[in-house]
């Protein structure tokens, strides 16, 4: 079984690989570690086998991806927990769940997922992959991408920032929210919204990381 922390690089490498090629640069921006501590935990993993290097690029192999798969899978229903049961605020919850994973066995694993009614997303509305590995993924488009006046529901925001889900919490914008685009400032300037009767104004970086789908008819 690998390390915590071979875990954490496996987590993040998979993070990292759903947005495109992972090079070293941002695991180590991502954790929070120097370039030779990646490049000497990299080394690491690539001896047992869990990714391989092509042409600069952190890849990982099929056994790398079911353990990362798993991890995510750990993480995500941890947070859950920590959210819906013991209260924590969803910006709060990460850290805690950083630590839970490690120690999540499959049997308690799957005891809490009945306990939880087998939830299908976190609490930031990304896929909880199922004990197969089966992740469904979650259709949306960029709330920055919506025109004035349109009208939509939040289904998934950025998970890894906690200042940022902080700050959205403030203004109420959770999975499940409705929120209405008043007005868009040309020039890639920040968006007017409406949420639950208040305005604000979110930058465009910001909306960037909010997936949103169309408002069910009232």
């Amino acid at each position: 079984m690998p390390s915590e922390t071979l875990e954490e690089y496996l987590e993040t490498i998979f993070k990292l690989s759903e947005r495109g090629e992972v090079r070293p640069t941002p695991i180590a921006e991502a954790l929070g570690v120097s370039g030779p501590t990646v490049t000497a935990t990299l080394k690491r993993l690539e001896s047992r086998g869990l990714i391989t290097r092509k042409g600069g690029a952190v890849v990982l192999t099929d056994a790398g991806r079911d353990l990362a798969v798993d991890i995510v899978r750990r993480h995500r229903v941890a947070e859950r927990f920590l959210v819906d049961v013991l209260g924590l605020n969803w910006d709060e919850a990460h850290e805690d769940a950083c630590a839970l994973e490690h120690a999540l066995s499959p049997r308690v694993m799957l005891a809490l997922e009945e306990f939880l009614d087998n939830p299908e997303v976190c609490p930031h509305g990304h896929p909880i992959p199922t004990a197969e590995g089966v992740i469904t993924p979650v259709e949306g488009r960029p709330l920055c991408d919506l025109s004035s006046g349109s009208s939509s529901r939040i289904v998934q925001v950025a998970e890894d920032d906690e200042a940022m889900l902080a700050y959205l919490g403030s203004l109420g914008m959770y999975p499940g929210t409705e929120v209405t685009v008043c007005e868009v400032a040309p020039f890639k300037g920040p968006l007017l919204v409406e949420v639950e009767g208040a305005t604000y104004a979110i930058g465009r970086d910001v909306a960037e990381g909010i997936l949103v789908e169309p408002a069910k008819a009232k």
